[in-house]
């Protein structure tokens, strides 16, 4: 990952130290928590006469440390050594890791289980304590408000979100991508793979072989494909679960009425609710010209409103999302001048427990099945873009010196 932030020109190198692009950096304030009818800075509840919130915050970064310190956690994951340690918390949830340290406070609880629901699309009754655990010791801790805090990970974002990243990826590879195509069934031989695909273009089929291939697909994706399926995929895809999400974007006349505390940022969430919240898309900006608002609202729902979502007329999840934000900014219905909804019917795998100790997952990911080879951040055990982006690059590295050019037939 640093090497293409490098190769892309976000970060250099200054007096040994690494410097991000500060046009790319996420500008100030970048977090807000609507919290007891204001807003604070960032997204942990106040401790404010709150002497137990206070003490409980001190000791689960106790723990969280001496997890850092003792076993070891890495992002991407497969850079520590996975033990029984590790295996155990794998084997229970979040919430009964909690329960079992009486870390019980109300304000701790929300805040956990929103940074799981966040970045795994579930909370704490759902996702594994090892997974709950990573989420801090593998990159920035935990601390509670006044401790010394070290310095935090840079977050680098852009209004498109990772389609910046995508698309720079992509440039200078045009005559190599072959887009608007529709894949229908990939059948392995002894002596190469062959794909069977839909020309979305010219609506033909088309047949495509290799001597190696690479499905950077969800999982039970590929096993769909797959005529013959691998037994590791078999097994793999039984254990993964897939967090539904709606993701809506709304378009405003204006900018909102804000309540008191903290000017608006580029992440607000408010304090018990059940989405995500929202993100400012013009907060990087750096155009002054006066533009209609743009907001982007995140929703990581339960697994079993998966079918109301995609069976629901559109207007009732509309309504949903404009009374969730209604409740922070009353004049959000007045202002609103359109909204358009994503569906994401299996947007991530969530890390429930067992999930990361897999031995299904863990040979889909050190070693080819055949003639296959996945490159997806399925074979992490959860979804975030470095996992993602480091098995695709272990993996060409892997078939960089084997790999043959596909040849298309008619």
């Amino acid at each position: 990952m640093q090497q293409l932030l490098f190769e892309l020109g976000l970060a250099r190198t200054e007096l040994g130290r690494t410097v991000y692009d500060e046009r790319h950096l996420c500008h100030s304030p970048q977090e807000r928590l609507f919290y007891e009818g204001e807003w604070v800075e960032g997204l942990l509840p106040p401790t404010d006469d709150l002497p137990l919130r206070q003490a409980q915050y001190r000791r689960f970064a106790m723990r969280v440390n001496q997890a850092r310190r003792e076993l070891g956690f890495a992002m991407p994951s497969r850079r520590a050594r996975w033990t029984a340690a590790h295996a155990a918390l794998d084997g229970q949830t979040m919430a009964q890791w909690l329960q079992a340290q009486q870390l019980d406070e109300a304000g701790l609880l929300w805040y956990l289980d929103y940074c799981c629901r966040d970045d795994y699309g579930a909370g704490l009754a759902e996702v594994s304590a090892w997974a709950g655990i990573q989420y801090f010791a593998s990159r920035h801790g935990f601390h509670a408000p006044g401790d010394a805090e070290g310095e935090r990970d840079a977050v680098l974002t852009w209004p498109e979100g990772n389609a910046w990243l995508t698309q720079r990826m992509a440039q200078g590879l045009s005559e190599q991508l072959f887009t608007g195509r529709s894949v229908l069934r990939v059948r392995e031989s002894r002596h190469q793979v062959e794909l069977l695909a839909w020309n979305e273009t010219t609506q033909a089929p088309e047949r495509w072989s290799a001597s190696q291939l690479v499905l950077a697909t969800p999982l039970f994706v590929a096993q769909r494909l797959l005529e013959a399926v691998p037994p590791a995929l078999q097994a793999a895809t039984q254990q993964i679960s897939y967090a539904p999400w709606l993701v809506s974007n709304l378009s405003l006349k204006s900018a909102l009425l804000d309540r008191p505390g903290v000017g608006p940022a580029w992440d607000s969430v408010t304090y018990g609710s059940p989405a995500l919240g929202y993100v400012d898309a013009r907060h990087q900006t750096l155009d002054p010209t006066p533009r209609p608002s743009l907001i982007t609202h995140y929703w990581a729902l339960p697994r079993q409103q998966r079918a109301a979502l995609l069976s629901d007329d559109w207007t009732t999840w509309a309504q949903a999302v404009i009374a969730e934000l209604a409740h922070t900014h009353a004049d959000l219905p007045q202002q609103l001048q359109r909204i358009d909804l994503a569906r994401w019917g299996h947007a991530m795998s969530i890390p429930t427990p067992g999930v990361r100790g897999s031995a299904a997952l863990a040979a889909l990911r050190e070693q080819p099945q055949g003639r296959l080879h996945f490159a997806h951040s399925d074979v992490a055990g959860y979804s975030v873009f470095e996992e993602a982006y480091t098995q695709g690059a272990a993996v060409a590295a892997r078939l960089a010196r084997e790999v043959q050019s596909p040849r298309r037939k008619s």
